[in-house]
């Protein structure tokens, strides 16, 4: 049997969901190759196999757990000490940007205090504990539910980093900080406090060069004469979204000459009644449009909840993130029953909306609705994420990580042009007849893969180069059978396939 087989078969059996933890551990071996980092990084692993990652020797396989999204984040805590600092900031960094889900899990407490607290980054030396906690700050792990215990938390470095987060804090938080009994977190309040002192900001505006400035108009307190300067130099856009600006530069705003300005303020919760009716009769439509939504937006955090869905799209991929203020259950609800389809997509992204209101938006007559409902909602229905599938190619990436997404219902596609759909269609165990000849590797590798097979269609497919990979990683392949082609693989045993179709 050709050794060209082996790498198919490793590949194969280290994703097939049915190997039992005794055939899964053999992969760690190094004579495994890539198939073991591969498998550690990108499956659900039984408590053995994880076990065995953990402690084992290679820090190439203790990095390609600490990447893992598919297991219990908890079970990843003993590499937050690991003694290598590179894999500390793999767990730090989580899955690489260009591959990092649109939703990414957060990581249980204990191992973000033991990051964040840490003397040093590792026993080789290879990062500081600095770098790693960057890793950590950028990665999107860190939950909001965190951020906000840390101003309270016992350890006072966690305190201090909570300063980093100061216009997120209350007012009672940030006076605690003000006056806490280390000097550190004392001196860290201090300096972080510019943001909400208009004298200060005023002060600090030429450090941040171009480039900063725009967030410092957007987020931070403004005097008078800074405001008068962004009228002036005509960069008053990220006024638009300051929620500490006074009552009369709001007012020119929503006065403004260009429409995209008073489009952006159209919305404010701070506009008030003549304001409002003012912009409901601009000549622009989308002005209109906002200036519509205003009985929604009551507190900033509702209207925040809207800026994130206007204007992005069906084909929007943004981060999937929590918000810094969650509107009210209720107030989500009142969206889903709104005439406007902005309210109603907003609703479409929380998912909490109860199973009834998200039923009705499964149907709703606007598509980026029902695409919404279907990336953001656990209890999106089949036929929607199959729908959303089929139609948006942007999409699938994310819904193919869904917990919910079918793997059944798609016999029906098996004739679809596109492969991306035919592979879905061929891993239906539902399906007559399963297409092992496709002309198309993924479908093919799908179709072998396919839990219908009979054993003697999957020895014949394990002899195929085209479909080893998939006929190893059918579920119905007996343990017993992948021990013996690991055998082949990893100690050059002569038990072949074609010797197992004899038997």
């Amino acid at each position: 049997m050709s050794d060209s087989l082996h790498e198919p078969w490793l590949r194969g059996i280290a994703f097939n969901p049915a190997a039992p933890s005794d055939v899964l551990i053999r992969l760690v071996d190094s004579a495994a190759g890539e198939a073991g980092p591969l498998m550690c990084a990108g499956r659900d692993l039984p408590d053995a196999v994880i076990d065995a990652a953990l402690n084992h020797p290679d820090k190439v396989i203790r990095r390609a757990l600490a990447q893992n999204r598919h297991i219990d984040p908890a079970r990843l805590a003993p590499l937050a000490t690991d003694p290598s600092g590179i894999v500390r900031g793999w767990l730090a960094g989580g899955t690489p940007a260009h591959l990092r889900p649109r939703w990414v899990r957060p990581l249980p407490d204990d191992i973000l205090v033991t990051l964040l607290t840490a003397p040093d980054g590792g026993e080789d030396g290879t990062l500081t504990a600095n770098e790693i906690v960057g890793e950590l700050v950028s990665s999107r792990q860190i939950p909001l539910s965190f951020h906000r215990s840390m101003a309270g938390h016992e350890h006072p470095r966690l305190r201090e980093r909570a300063t980093w987060e100061w216009q997120s804090l209350t007012a009672a938080q940030r006076e605690a900080l003000l006056d806490d009994p280390d000097p550190a977190v004392r001196k860290a309040a201090r300096e972080r406090s510019w943001v909400l002192d208009p004298e200060r900001v005023e002060a600090r505006l030429p450090s941040y060069g171009s480039r900063g400035k725009p967030l410092v108009f957007g987020r931070c307190a403004l005097s008078p004469a800074l405001i008068e300067q962004c009228f002036a130099d005509g960069t008053v856009q990220p006024l638009t979204r300051n929620p500490h600006i006074q009552v009369d530069a709001v007012a020119r705003l929503a006065r403004h000459p260009d429409a995209r300005i008073r489009e952006l303020v159209a919305a404010r919760p701070d506009l008030g009644p003549d304001l409002v009716a003012e912009l409901r009769e601009d000549p622009d439509e989308d002005v209109r449009m906002r200036a519509d939504l205003h009985p929604f937006p009551r507190t900033w955090a509702e209207y925040w909840a809207i800026d994130r869905v206007i204007g992005h799209g069906p084909d929007c991929t943004c981060p999937i993130t929590e918000p810094t203020d969650e509107p009210s259950p209720d107030w989500f609800a009142a969206c889903a029953e709104s005439r406007e389809p902005v309210l109603r997509r907003v609703a479409a992204c929380f998912p909490g909306l109860p199973a009834e209101l998200a039923a009705t938006l499964a149907q709703d007559d606007d598509e980026e609705v029902r695409i919404l409902l279907a990336c953001h909602h656990p209890l999106a229905p089949a036929h929607l994420l199959r729908d959303v599938f089929v139609t948006r190619l942007a999409h699938r990436p994310h819904l193919l990580t869904l917990p919910a997404f079918p793997r059944t219902g798609w016999a029906h596609l098996i004739g679809h042009p596109d492969p991306g759909i035919r592979a879905l269609a061929a891993s239906d165990p539902t399906l007559p007849e399963v297409p092992v000849e496709d002309p198309n590797e993924s479908v093919r590798r799908a179709a072998a893969a396919n839990p219908s097979l009979t054993p003697e269609a999957l020895e014949v497919l394990l002899c195929d180069s085209r479909t080893a990979e998939g006929a190893a990683a059918n579920p119905s392949l007996p343990g017993p059978r992948m021990h013996e082609l690991l055998d082949h693989c990893l100690n050059g045993a002569a038990t072949s396939p074609s010797a197992k179709l004899r038997r």
